[in-house]
């Protein structure tokens, strides 16, 4: 018994040995990201992390998750390079049915090692976002700016699609003429490597491709998320053009109510604080400086009729150079970063409402007579005590005797008109018949 026990445990650890060695027993993982939305510093850094958790796992691939409008170019440059850089095997998968890898999401699918794409999913649009905010009035220079753009886009494409032996000549068309495919068609004119229903579908057929003379063995292989940080995600959430034109407005809602109410402080502290991230996003988002013209224009408008009424002219004038500006913000940008007319319109009857009846009633209060204080008695008339001249006399004020001083002779009991007050005294003159 003992005999048949050892006769079979060395060829069966013989085995285990081999399938270990092959990775069967020892399971092979595959790291998987997920991006969904505008491609941007966030998007970057994540993917950044998730390539070397990616190689510290030594995972068989990192497959890219993707589903976006389009992002910044910056941050674009910054994917592809860490992609074409990658010493693990990338692979891109335009998914769930429905996604799109529109614009920086082409440039991104593009780039990796393996692009895929799931049923009824789109991928083109790569035309560089126009410069100036467009329109009839465009100058020459903006025309030139345009043009030297979709030529840099143009070659950077043709150079990544020649690289990853995708269709070249399809690749140039999404940029300078917009070309959109779906994933059917990208397959077909070798656009993309494969599609696949799903993420494990996906798996089942990059099996056995070899990237870099290393072959795959990605079915079966465990699924390792990789989520983004904390960090990464709040980035992700609020790197939004919507976020930065709120901050904008805490921004001037604090610092003007602050200037208008001294003191109250907390609307200072708020509006400093949101002043200094819109800053932050502003040096991130490409924003169109027509817009934040129109946007000072309107507050300027506010602020002079508050100060010189003009029944509603210059305040009409600001609405519709905010709701101008607020439109224009980021209107050059790509469709991800443009500003929905569900936020202007609110924010523009919001702004308009807190300078007409806010700002407005706390300055022209601030320019009515004093009410309390020793400023409030200047003008009222009082009846003299004592015979009063310049030498001094007395008159009773809030109840108190008051030292009265006069350049004109007063005589007992005769009414005066306080002018002035110094100190405990006050200057009265006679009060005219």
């Amino acid at each position: 018994m003992l005999f048949n026990v050892m006769k079979w445990r060395f060829p069966l650890l013989a085995v285990l040995l081999v399938l270990w060695m092959a990775g069967v027993v020892r399971g092979e993982t595959v790291a998987v990201i997920r991006i969904d939305g505008a491609i941007g510093p966030a998007t970057a850094d994540y993917i950044a992390r998730g390539i070397h958790e990616a190689g510290r796992q030594q995972a068989q691939c990192l497959v890219i998750q993707l589903d976006t409008p389009g992002g910044l170019l910056e941050s674009t440059k910054a994917i592809v390079q860490q992609l074409l850089a990658s010493p693990v095997p990338t692979v891109v998968y335009v998914a769930p049915s429905g996604a799109t890898a529109a614009s920086a999401g082409c440039f991104i699918t593009l780039a990796s090692d393996v692009a895929a794409m799931a049923p009824t999913t789109t991928i083109g649009a790569a035309h560089p976002v126009e410069l100036g905010g467009g329109g009839m009035g465009e100058s020459k220079a903006d025309e030139t700016m345009k043009q030297k753009l979709e030529n840099y886009a143009v070659s950077y494409i043709e150079s990544i699609a020649t690289k990853r032996k995708h269709n070249v000549e399809w690749a140039r068309a999404s940029v300078k003429e917009s070309a959109s495919i779906a994933a059917e068609k990208a397959l077909e004119m070798k656009v993309i490597d494969l599609t696949a229903r799903d993420l494990g579908d996906l798996l089942r057929l990059l099996d056995g491709w070899e990237i870099n003379g290393v072959k795959l063995r990605t079915a079966g292989a465990k699924i390792v998320e990789i989520p983004m940080s904390a960090s990464e995600l709040v980035f992700q959430k609020l790197w939004r053009p919507e976020v930065m034109f709120v901050l904008m407005l805490i921004a001037m809602y604090g610092i003007i109510g602050e200037l208008s109410n001294p003191g109250v402080i907390l609307p200072g502290v708020l509006g400093s604080i949101a002043l200094v991230l819109a800053l932050y996003m502003s040096a991130i988002l490409p924003v169109n400086t027509a817009g934040l013209a129109l946007l000072a224009l309107a507050l300027g408008l506010f602020a002079i009729d508050v100060f010189a009424p003009t029944h509603g002219v210059l305040t009409f004038g600001g609405i519709v150079a905010f709701f101008l500006g607020a439109l224009m913000l980021f209107d050059h940008n790509e469709p991800a970063f443009r500003l929905s007319l569900g936020y202007i319109i609110p924010a523009t009857l919001l702004t308009a409402a807190f300078f007409v009846f806010v700002v407005g009633q706390g300055l022209r209060a601030q320019q009515l007579p004093r009410k309390v204080g020793v400023e409030s008695m200047c003008g009222r008339t009082v009846r003299a005590i004592t015979p009063i001249n310049a030498q001094g006399g007395k008159v009773w004020l809030e109840g108190e005797y008051w030292k009265a001083v006069s350049d004109a002779p007063i005589g007992p009991g005769q009414t005066v008109e306080i002018t002035a007050i110094d100190g405990l005294t006050v200057q009265v003159k006679p009060l005219a018949a």
